[in-house]
């Protein structure tokens, strides 16, 4: 009777990603609102800088809790293999969304912003050659199903006859390979700490959120002071976007340490449903009928990696 109920409770501890996804992919999409509206009043790398700037004590907070909880947890044993993986995921992110903010200054923003959404795609085929993480042929159809929704919402099968332009698709893709890269390390991160659940995301979200403050804070203050006084204009709004970028990232580091990459980048891909019910309904943005046919496609594809 022990022995089976340890089975169920590690199999349900192993489901747990699902619902860790979604909780991330809502909390993003209405980060990204909340960001739609600081960034009427502060300059892309402000905006960047508001997602960790008071999300680092959130993430110590968290972890502070979890050692409250259940305090004979051990503590981490850092080596020099996991502090590059931290560097490494940091530096990726900001990289990542530095393209991202890029492809708002290019033409056919759209369009770069459905090439950056290959991360999923990405993630599966570098999973796959180089960290050791195949996927199930229900897997792999629910990554390109999710690949074709993103392909239908983002605009690329409009302009794929008109031609991309060449800075678009290699900012597009590189913001796509940046972010995929960011996930996969962060993954390997949490398990190589090898502490129980969540204990292991936790420390690396802390870790990584850390340093990317303190990168974004010193650019900043060398290169544009300016930007900083236009958070502390509106400290409420930046609170909100710091709020709920750190909640989404303990959702997305936690499922990431319980399943591949490839397969919770591909459930979260319902952040774009999410997205555009707050648009429809806060931001009074009506919805086209290519709209429902991509977040079609998108429920699909969760339902194959949720099978996978």
């Amino acid at each position: 009777m022990t022995a089976l109920a340890s089975r169920f409770a590690a199999q349900g501890r192993t489901m747990l990603w699902i619902p860790f996804t979604l909780f991330a992919a809502f909390m993003q999409a209405c980060r990204n609102a909340f960001q739609k509206q600081l960034s009427q009043n502060a300059g892309a790398t402000a905006v960047t800088l508001a997602r960790f700037v008071l999300a680092w004590p959130l993430a110590a907070l968290y972890l502070w809790l979890l050692y409250r909880w259940q305090p004979a947890q051990p503590q981490p044993a850092f080596t020099t293999g996991f502090g590059m993986l931290i560097v490494a995921a940091a530096v990726s992110q900001i990289l990542a969304t530095a393209l991202m903010v890029r492809l708002f200054q290019l033409r056919n923003y759209a369009v770069g912003v459905g090439l950056a959404k290959s991360e999923a795609v990405l993630a599966a085929a570098l999973g796959v050659f180089f960290f050791s993480a195949p996927l199930t042929s229900p897997g792999w159809l629910g990554v390109m199903m999710g690949g074709v929704a993103v392909w239908l919402l983002s605009g690329l099968s409009r302009a794929a006859g008109q031609g991309v332009p060449a800075g678009t698709l290699v900012t597009g893709l590189g913001s796509g390979l940046a972010f995929a890269l960011t996930s996969l390390w962060v993954r390997e991160a949490s398990l190589a700490l090898a502490l129980p659940f969540p204990f292991g995301a936790a420390w690396v979200l802390l870790l990584v959120i850390s340093l990317q403050t303190l990168l974004l804070l010193g650019w900043l203050g060398l290169r544009n002071p300016a930007a900083l006084g236009a958070l502390w204009r509106r400290p409420g709004l930046t609170a909100l976007v710091s709020l709920t970028s750190c909640l989404g990232s303990i959702g997305w580091f936690t499922a990431m340490s319980l399943e591949s990459v490839a397969l919770v980048k591909t459930l979260g891909q319902v952040e774009v449903l999410f997205t555009l019910m707050i648009s429809a309904w806060y931001f009074r943005e009506p919805l086209g009928r290519r709209d429902h046919g991509g977040l079609v496609l998108i429920v699909l594809a969760a339902v194959l990696v949720m099978w996978a």
